[in-house]
């Protein structure tokens, strides 16, 4: 505008006044200051990113890496390197060599021996025992043999008498045998302990109906314990258990 101004001056020369070239240049110097000064005032209208790279400072430099560890010094040991020693012949060589001759050790002498004493010695000595106390001590007695342990189970009959009844509670009568009207008897075989109760029971002979209730009876009976050579002992016995309807 400034130059058009000018431009307009010189084509046309004496049509404006000098006046008015200086206001126009007053006027186009406010334009371009206030264009200058308005984004300094308003810096909203500045573009963001415009703004914030120019303000923020710039990132430091990353720190230098870390010197490299030191090698691990390594101790070299001297290598020892033996010299062969060299033979020196002597100089001169003598006429005569001492000889070294060793003393004759002494005789051996008698290595606790006494007078009267038994070639060899004995064994079963003692250090400060007396000269003669293992012949004239006389051996000390065998102990006697122990008796020998009763058998554990004996069998009546022979020697060995049946055992004694304490206690013999009777049996009850089956009602379906009796019913049936079967009557008859039970053999058992039995094992009495040395305190005399039943231990063991096993059926020999009897009818099915009557075989548990004479179990039954049986196990409750008590005996007195049976002496073989005056020690208890366990006693194998048959027992007969009688069923009879009449009874």
């Amino acid at each position: 505008m400034f130059e058009d101004s000018l431009l307009d001056y010189g084509g046309r020369g004496k049509t404006k006044k000098p006046y008015t070239v200086f206001v126009s240049f007053v006027f186009q110097c406010a334009i371009i200051g206030v264009l200058i000064l308005i984004p300094l005032i308003y810096t909203e209208a500045l573009p963001k990113h415009q703004l914030m790279s120019f303000l923020m400072a710039p990132p430091p430099p990353p720190p230098p890496p870390p010197p490299p560890a030191p090698a691990p010094k390594v101790r070299v040991m001297p290598k020892v390197v033996q010299q062969p020693q060299e033979m020196v012949q002597p100089k001169a060589i003598p006429r005569q060599v001492a000889i070294i001759r060793e003393e004759p050790l002494p005789p051996p002498g008698p290595v606790g021996g006494v007078v009267g004493g038994v070639e060899g010695g004995m064994g079963g000595g003692a250090a400060g025992g007396i000269l003669g106390g293992m012949i004239s001590a006389a051996p000390p007695p065998p102990p006697p043999p122990p008796p020998p342990p009763p058998p554990e189970r004996v069998r009546v009959g022979g020697q060995v008498q049946a055992a004694k009844l304490a206690a013999q509670p009777k049996p009850t009568y089956p009602p379906l045998a009796r019913q049936a009207r079967i009557q008859g008897t039970v053999r058992l075989e039995a094992v009495i302990s040395k305190e005399g109760a039943i231990e063991e029971l096993k059926v020999v002979s009897g009818h099915p109906l009557l075989i548990q209730s004479a179990l039954d009876a049986v196990k409750q009976w008590r005996y007195q314990p049976t002496l073989l050579n005056g020690v208890p002992v366990e006693v194998i016995t048959t027992i007969d258990v009688n069923f009879t309807l009449g009874s």
